[in-house]
């Protein structure tokens, strides 16, 4: 294509046409090119001029024409640098450009068109036939009169403009994987094949210092294109073989100087460098690779830190320039602190993933079946969240379920969760009332807002939220309290699911003003029932509100059927309402109510007189024999009966309650008053006449204790059968 039209000539494209013979002299590099190289044609040797005056004369304008339906009608495109890009005339514009931006730039051409008006100089990457991107300048023009159509003005600005683009796509995101990959698709500019190989320890988020001791071991964190590769090849997440990361490592890495970049130029170099054949095929792409640039992956310091090695491949016709070689060292200097910031945030997201999922629930005892799923915050965003839930047996035979959601994200966060939910645990183990839990959380969460050293050190956990339910499985009713949490749903056994009616609160840590009393409510929770308990990023979606959101839980716990699963089902309901890139933390609990059967318990209620305990053992005799108990189990039951009412008897001043309870671990007695002492073993001998019913108790039984009532307390406890 002739580059010099006529000077009569007025179009926009026949302007920048004739600009192509001014930006390089006739017989310059573009000649210099051969016709193959005008042709597109990258396979053909290329000379590589070696005086830099030169390669500043590159050309690096070209021109396309447009019709209104925006496909090529004319192109001048014959520069070198322009080479793979496939510009055909009736091809549609659009097919040159990344799919990700076809929309935007679509837009913009057909602003041009309606309005006349030029958009200029916009930043743009143009996709080759092979897969790899090239940035340009871009300026869209309008044709001139009376001609229809558009002209589109490309300018590469050599490796400056890339390094700027690459520089701005890298670190975009918090992954490592993410990262190396931005890394490497930006380095594939410079070659045909593109790698980064990670230090193991940096992989996992542990991290290297100095000088790495032992044995080194790399692995591939990515590589570009994306593409079918021969046997052995090492591809991303494989480990390569012990003498390739060894060389790799002693190539960039000097004894007695900084780390640098290396490049071996020629097939025969790779070969005598490389020596095995393993070791071959494991790094080199393919026979055309000839020469390679390997360049470190270095952090700043005394010592400086070697996180990995990139490695860029080309073929024999195109030979690394010095400047290049620059190019390359200051691209990947610029973008090791965000490889660097990746592997901190996978060693916190790893850390506190750990801690999660050991607070994730192991069982829920005899009487209730528990499923649980927790997945975390995806790796690019803040941060795993504080988000837990808990369930575990009570002593008294009751179990607690609970679910919290710390303010934040990360290490501080988490180990708020971890305070809080271990606090929870031994508070509601110690026999206090949900409202009794949530009163102490609140006022540790205060107190941390106010700490200035540890892992909370500037963290503040204000406005957290908590809900306790405590299932007891003889009446089958659900003691709940929430502290600014979102309602759990309640699914009975005949199929009608809703969220819990609970008064809202604002939270853990609120202010003195906004503090408000916490509740208890009482709900049936027949056998067959479903309880899910949940945080807020399972059911919060930008596009409905959040009452829409529990609702959708709502019916999708509805359809888990009796004899689903209940892991199964709880994998279903999260899969089928959580969002597939997760900004928060989700987190479900499910669970079964299965209770103790009508023949496993007894209750008598007494009154406060001294014939109380003889009739206390005579009906706990009868049912014992009915139960077809041990003569040994049952003297140790009825002695222990025996000396709990007596006890009751003494303090208190209204009914008592004896409950007996047939576990699959042993039998459970409760003696209830409505007294407010607390029973406490003292350090007495069995001849002392003060505690030596308690001393009696503490040596029948496997564990006993107490817990508060609205009415007075209960004193329960455990003999094993």
């Amino acid at each position: 294509m002739d580059s010099t039209p006529s000077p009569s000539s007025s179009s926009p494209f026949d302007l920048v046409s004739s600009a192509l013979g001014r930006y390089i002299p006739r017989g310059g590099a573009a000649a210099a090119a051969g016709p193959a190289d005008a042709q597109g044609d990258r396979t053909a040797p290329r000379r590589v001029p070696d005086n830099p005056a030169v390669g500043r004369q590159e050309q690096i304008l070209g021109a396309l024409n447009l019709d209104r339906d925006l496909r090529i009608t004319r192109c001048n495109l014959d520069a070198p640098v322009f080479a793979g890009l496939d510009a055909v005339a009736g091809s549609p514009f659009v097919d040159l450009l990344p799919p990700r931006d076809v929309p935007t730039v679509t837009r913009r051409l057909r602003q041009v068109l309606d309005t006349g008006e030029a958009h200029v100089a916009r930043i743009q990457r143009l996709r080759r036939g092979d897969g790899s991107e090239l940035v340009v300048s871009l300026s869209i023009l309008p044709a001139a009169v009376p001609q229809e159509g558009l002209t589109v003005s490309v300018i590469a600005m050599a490796r400056r403009l890339h390094l700027y683009a690459a520089e701005t796509a890298i670190g975009t995101s918090l992954d490592i994987g993410e990262t190396a990959q931005s890394l490497a698709e930006s380095l594939r500019a410079w070659g045909d094949v593109a790698a980064v190989d990670l230090d193991f320890a940096v992989w996992t988020g542990e991290g290297v210092t100095g000088q790495a001791q032992g044995r080194i071991r790399l692995r591939r964190a990515a590589l570009v294109p994306d593409r079918a590769w021969p046997d052995g090849y090492v591809t991303p997440g494989d480990d390569l073989p012990g003498d390739a990361s060894r060389l790799l490592a002693q190539a960039v890495r000097r004894d007695d100087a900084a780390p640098q970049a290396i490049v071996i130029p020629d097939r025969e170099a790779v070969e005598r460098v490389l020596g095995s054949p393993r070791v071959m095929r494991a790094l080199v792409p393919g026979d055309r690779s000839a020469g390679v640039a390997c360049i470190p992956l270095v952090l700043e310091g005394a010592p400086p830190v070697v996180l990995g090695v990139a490695e860029v491949w080309r073929r024999a016709d195109c030979p690394f320039r010095d400047s290049e070689l620059f190019d390359l060292q200051e691209l990947v200097a610029r973008t090791a602190h965000h490889i660097d910031l990746a592997r901190q945030h996978q060693r916190e997201h790893t850390q506190v993933l750990a801690l999660q999922r050991r607070l994730l629930p192991r069982t829920g005892g005899d009487t209730v079946e528990i499923a649980s799923v927790y997945h975390p915050a995806t790796p690019d965003s803040a941060g795993v969240g504080g988000d837990w839930v808990n369930s575990f047996p009570l002593p008294d035979g009751r179990t607690a379920l609970v679910v919290g959601d710390v303010v934040g994200h990360g290490l501080g966060a988490a180990a708020t969760m971890g305070q809080l939910s271990m606090e929870a645990r031994a508070l509601l183990s110690a026999g206090l009332a949900p409202d009794e839990v949530l009163e102490h959380l609140d006022e540790t969460v205060t107190l941390l807002d106010d700490a200035e050293s540890g892992l909370t050190a500037g963290y503040s956990a204000l406005g957290s939220t908590c809900c306790i339910a405590l299932y007891d499985p003889v009446s089958h009713h659900v003691a709940l309290s929430s502290a600014g949490h979102l309602p759990p749903v309640l699914v009975y056994p005949d199929g009608h699911a809703g969220p819990l009616m609970v008064r809202p609160h604002p939270g853990l840590g609120a202010e003195f003003a906004l503090r408000e009393p916490f509740d208890v409510h009482t709900f049936d929770a027949p056998p067959g029932s479903l309880l899910a308990l949940y945080t807020d990023g399972l059911v919060e979606d930008p596009a409905v509100s959040i009452d829409e959101g529990i609702g959708r839980l709502a019916d999708a716990v509805s359809t888990v059927h009796p004899w689903d699963s209940l892991q199964q089902a709880a994998r279903h309901v999260v899969s089928a309402l959580a969002p597939v890139r997760q900004r928060d933390d989700v987190t479900l609990l499910l669970a079964r109510m299965i209770g103790y059967r009508k023949g496993d318990t007894a209750t008598w209620r007494l009154p406060a007189r001294d014939d109380a305990p003889a009739r206390a053992r005579a009906q706990v005799c009868a049912l014992l024999r009915q139960w077809r108990t041990r003569d040994g189990t049952r003297d140790t039951v009825l002695l222990l009966v025996s000396e709990l009412v007596t006890n009751a008897v003494r303090f208190a001043t209204g009914p008592i309650t004896v409950r007996l309870i047939r576990a699959g671990h042993g039998l459970l007695c409760e003696v209830g008053d409505t007294g407010n002492g607390r029973p406490r073993l003292g350090p007495g001998g069995l001849l002392d006449d003060g505690g030596r019913g308690l001393q009696i108790v503490h040596r029948l039984t496997t564990r006993w204790g107490v817990r508060w009532t609205d009415t007075g307390k209960v004193v329960w406890a455990e003999v094993a059968r």
